[in-house]
């Protein structure tokens, strides 16, 4: 079984996968460049981040190649966590839509494990948020079979809520969930649930798409997707910083910058100050943003004043 238990930080993948839609919209992050994003897992491993978080629709199977690749020669040394769950055209980068059959679980493993280039993912995830409980508890045990033969080591769901997050997790290898979490947007209910339930909570969007990551924003790809507004995004309007949340991050600025931090860092300070379950996952694809984001470890959470310097500003 993985065992999340030490792990702090780890660094997604979406990013690096390129241009893809859904339905005829952008759900990439515009163009990437392969070689920068070789470097730039080849880095964090250098830096001691072992955990990579992927999905087999990132770039209609790109980026997983590109895991596969870069740690090739450490597999033992990393922890790769992938999902299933969507349907998609690798040869026109399409999400077509989405499967939560027992079938299509076993035809999306073998998938994954070949484009990994490996003989076990260590975390599983289900995609499909919002799946009924009755498919899901299907799902949750032809993953213990897959756990029994060795292709999967434990297994989690990729869901805000928390009820559903904790029915996966009730598996015997059910070890984690993943969620939207970062600073803007706290959801404590996820945190009790972990508690109860004994598993680690892996945060998307630790930097609000960006909005923590930058100061200012100029014109993105028009095949981005903080320029499409899909109904889930909640920190991009038509491209620029939603008002709301940037007044929001600016009002907590000072304290998360504090004691020579940069934002990226002080944005991550703060789930080791929240709760000892979770882990960020920010999405990289440069050498730079690797390093940045791997120089949070060195100075650890937040104070508890920080912590609540921020909570009182931001829910107060």
């Amino acid at each position: 079984m993985t065992d999340l238990g030490n792990v702090k930080l780890g660094f997604g993948t979406w990013a690096m996968g390129g241009p893809m839609t859904a339905f005829g919209k952008p759900v990439g992050w515009g163009p990437a460049d392969d070689t920068e994003s070789l470097k730039a897992l080849q880095r964090s491993f250098d830096l001691g981040v072992r955990l990579i978080d992927t999905a087999d629709v990132y770039g209609c199977g790109h980026s997983e190649e590109l895991v596969g690749q870069a740690f090739a020669s450490v597999r033992d040394e990393v922890v790769i966590a992938t999902k299933w769950g969507n349907l998609f055209d690798p040869a026109t980068r399409e999400l077509t839509g989405y499967d939560g059959s027992v079938e299509h679980l076993r035809r999306a493993v073998e998938g994954s494990l070949r484009r990994l280039n490996t003989d076990r993912i260590d975390l599983y995830q289900l995609h499909n948020g919002d799946l009924g409980l009755e498919e899901a508890a299907l799902l949750r045990d032809e993953c213990e079979a897959l756990v029994r033969e060795g292709k999967i080591l434990s297994y989690g769901w990729s869901t805000d809520d928390p009820e559903r997050a904790r029915f996966f997790a009730e598996g015997e290898h059910g070890v984690a969930a993943q969620a939207d979490i970062n600073v803007l947007m706290d959801t404590p209910e996820m945190y009790k649930a972990a508690e109860e339930g004994n598993f680690a909570v892996l945060c998307r969007r630790p930097l609000a798409m960006g909005l923590l990551a930058r100061d200012t924003f100029g014109e993105l790809p028009a095949d981005d997707v903080r320029v499409t507004d899909p109904a889930w995004l909640r920190f991009f309007v038509d491209g620029k910083p939603s008002p709301e949340y940037f007044r929001a991050r600016e009002a907590v600025r000072d304290v998360l910058t504090s004691g020579g931090r940069t934002l990226v860092q002080g944005a991550l300070a703060w789930f080791w100050a929240r709760s000892p379950r979770l882990i960020p996952i920010p999405g990289v694809r440069t050498v730079a943003q690797v390093e940045e984001n791997a120089g949070a470890l060195e100075f650890g959470p937040l104070t508890a004043d920080e912590l609540v310097q921020v909570e009182s500003v931001l829910r107060p």
